[in-house]
């Protein structure tokens, strides 16, 4: 017991000690300038190339929604995630290894393999895992109040992406973090996909409209980096433009991405066209406990029958019935789903009228 005891306060001051560092210390590999360079650049092509050009640049809620991202995406780390997610991977590899005798962190092939290798699976084992705790966010009338939050969501922008109640990070790095960590995927590794993840997601909520070549080609020069790393050696995030072959492998990587992938990319990849219809007020009939479910990945929901797109979204209302009565500040709702008389017993009556 002592050696989870000490791995739990080792993850609080460990963390504590990190998260000072990074905003004191500017980097490449810094994840809090990250976030800010990340939200700075979409909120430029906001400004820039709206999709609804009628929309406000500073939308309803937009400050509130830019305190969740900074809350969500570091202070819950500090607070819980970092300590409690390092305790639950030691407790379930030692109870597998107790069981089995297997250590299946230590016994994982996947830490012999080249870095893209790992970090394509790693990607898409987070990617299909989210995509089941969303679903499951909607299905649980418990964790559909948590929900509730990102869902309170009027006017679409890319700060939405983190408003979201702090209980949703229990649940998703919960569940999502065992799978990783018993793969043998790193904290650099993690850190990699979790800033593309990051930059998706945010493409994803944010009032834009781009064309599927241009985000073709961007997954055609990021597999750029890779295979030219791969090959040639290079470290990326040392000295991105020193080298012509990675230069050269990126143009290319970018050409062939968009050649290819940009006629597939609405069923491989989430875009705003398609994630602005799970946000959508009305729901179809058939459909109560949402549509489009995907992260980063469209194909999921193309592969289990849940995608939904029949025309342009760009003007539907979002939101859920009875939003405009859902509390607006911080505090009240990140207390909403504890107390039984936050349950909203008209909401739970309609969905079950409607199965």
């Amino acid at each position: 017991m002592s050696k989870y005891i000490d791995i739990f306060i080792n993850g609080y001051s460990g963390y504590a000690d990190y998260l000072w560092y990074e905003i004191t210390h500017p980097s490449f590999r810094n994840y809090f300038y990250w976030l800010i360079g990340i939200s700075w650049y979409f909120f430029i092509l906001e400004v820039r190339m709206p999709w609804r050009k009628e929309q406000r640049i500073f939308r309803k809620d937009f400050w509130l929604d830019l305190f969740y991202m900074f809350f969500n995406f570091f202070l819950f780390s500090l607070i819980i995630y970092n300590a409690a997610s390092d305790v639950v991977v030691h407790l379930f590899n030692d109870g597998i290894k107790a069981i089995s005798g297997f250590d299946l962190q230590a016994s994982n092939p996947l830490r012999s393999q080249a870095l893209w290798i790992i970090l394509l699976v790693g990607f898409i084992v987070r990617d299909f895992v989210q995509w089941w705790i969303h679903r499951l966010l909607h299905r649980s009338d418990w964790l559909w109040k948590f929900h509730q939050v990102h869902h309170s969501v009027q006017e679409m922008g890319f700060a939405a992406h983190l408003r979201y109640h702090w209980m949703e990070n229990v649940v998703y790095r919960t569940l999502e973090y065992i799978p990783l960590a018993l793969l043998g995927i790193g904290l650099h590794d993690f850190f990699i996909i979790h800033i593309f993840t990051l930059a998706w997601g945010h493409y994803n909520h944010s009032n834009i409209s781009v064309s599927p070549r241009i985000t073709g080609g961007i997954i055609g020069f990021l597999l750029g980096i890779a295979v030219t790393q791969n090959l040639l050696g290079f470290n990326f995030f040392e000295s991105p433009l020193g080298n012509f072959g990675l230069v050269a492998g990126n143009l290319i990587g970018f050409g062939l991405g968009a050649l290819l992938l940009g006629p597939v990319m609405k069923y491989l990849f989430n875009s705003p066209e398609m994630h602005i219809w799970h946000h959508s007020y009305e729901l179809p009939e058939d459909r109560r406990y949402g549509i489009n479910f995907g992260l980063t990945l469209a194909i999921w929901d193309y592969l289990f029958k849940t995608a939904y797109i029949p025309h342009s979204g760009r003007d539907i209302a979002l939101g859920f019935p009875g939003v405009q009565e859902f509390p607006d500040n911080f505090i009240q709702q990140n207390i909403l789903g504890f107390n039984g008389s936050n349950y909203n017993a008209d909401d739970h009556q309609r969905i079950e009228n409607q199965q």
